[in-house]
């Protein structure tokens, strides 16, 4: 494959000449560090063998698009051609404009030691290397098989950081670090975090079922203050084993039929996870709630929102309308939860969470605050 075209048009996609990143994605052969993906169909997922078909490969590669590279503990490298896997994403290829937004608030200057979080495929490694030199870059991933053959695919185009196997969000860092830059999301700022990184240092990252990039420098307590950044993004979350927890399916079974507690919101049904900052500010007061969205037969649009601990709520949209016909069920009325943030979004016109200051102490307690409002994790 003639790749390198195709890696120009990306870089003038997602950055310009005179940036410090243009000449890195330029420069940087994608496809390599993602030879198998997977694609959504209506019976699971199907791998997608990039080095069988040159054409769709690097259409896919040097796209600005998340490229799935595991389901569950499958990853593409071991799936069966035509053979469906379900289950949940568990790794990725992250779209390179999000990579390239996490890096630059990174603020990679020159002779930094940088700790990448989540190898992936390895690409955010490759362009860190690209920009630092490899001897200052490390990657880590929980999962031994990505760090494997990671480690294998960059020696193979030629850079060589330090590639580590470990638990970012429980064990002691491999090192001490001036930039620590996630690519998974965590649900809150990890104390080892804080103990490997160096006086003066930066983290980023996103938090766990949200749409916050998080940056903070750290502070001569061993804590850390910054802020959540204008921009928005959103990760994986992070695991600690091959697979999260699984679905809800039983309780979303139960959320489908049961009549519960009947209400009629004047809103018609949201999509929240598209809407940044009222899932952003759901997630932060109300944090583990599983979303599904649908459409009946009769066109009707459904949502239904499911928490761990038997929550539910069913609420449905008719053609036409624009009230809602809500059911709720469980110890907690999480649509009623939703419905107050959806208020205090239009009678503000916003909602607090982007720009808001951020505290961290140096056993990781991290606190949002914007104005009246704050939050702590």
């Amino acid at each position: 494959m003639d790749w390198k075209p195709h890696a120009a048009a990306l870089a003038d996609r997602i950055t310009y000449p005179g940036s410090n990143w243009w000449v890195p994605v330029r420069q940087t052969p994608r496809h390599l560090l993602v030879e198998r993906w997977y694609t959504p169909g209506p019976r699971g997922w199907t791998v997608v063998d990039g080095p069988s078909d040159d054409k769709p490969w690097a259409a896919a590669a040097y796209a600005d698009t998340t490229l799935v590279t595991r389901i569950g503990a499958v990853h593409a490298d071991h799936a069966e051609p035509h053979r469906p896997v379900t289950g949940q994403p568990t790794s990725s290829s992250t779209l390179p404009s999000l990579v390239l937004t996490m890096l630059r608030h990174g603020r990679l200057t020159p002779n930094v030691r940088l700790l990448d979080v989540a190898t992936g495929s390895g690409y955010s490694a490759a362009l860190a290397c690209k920009r630092l030199g490899d001897d200052l870059v490390t990657t880590l991933d929980v999962d031994p098989y990505l760090t494997e053959a990671a480690a294998q695919r960059l020696d193979r185009i030629g850079l060589h950081p330090t590639v580590v196997t470990a638990d970012a969000g429980g064990e002691e860092l491999p090192g001490v670090y001036d930039r620590i830059v996630s690519m998974v999301s965590m649900p809150r700022i990890p104390a080892a975090w804080l103990a490997g990184l160096a006086p003066g240092g930066r983290l980023v990252t996103t938090l766990t079922g949200t749409g916050l990039i998080v940056t903070a420098d750290k502070t001569d307590d061993g804590g850390a203050t910054g802020r959540v950044e204008w921009d928005r993004g959103a990760f994986m979350t992070t695991r600690t084993g091959d697979d999260y927890p699984p679905a809800l399916n039983d309780l979303f079974a139960t959320a489908s039929t049961a009549e519960g507690e009947v209400s009629v919101s004047p809103f018609p049904v949201l999509d929240v996870m598209q809407a940044w900052e009222v899932w952003s500010m759901l997630s932060l007061t109300a944090p583990g709630i599983e979303h599904r969205n649908g459409t009946t037969g009769d066109g009707s649009r459904m949502t239904w929102m499911l928490h761990p601990d038997g929550s539910w709520a069913r609420a449905h949209t008719a053609p036409g309308e624009h009230t809602t016909t809500v059911h709720q069920g469980g110890p907690r009325r999480l649509y009623d939860h939703l419905e107050q943030i959806r208020w205090q979004w239009l009678k503000r016109g916003e909602l607090p969470v982007y720009g808001a200051h951020v505290t961290i102490t140096p056993d990781g307690t991290t606190t949002l605050s914007r104005g009246t409002w704050t939050v702590t994790l």
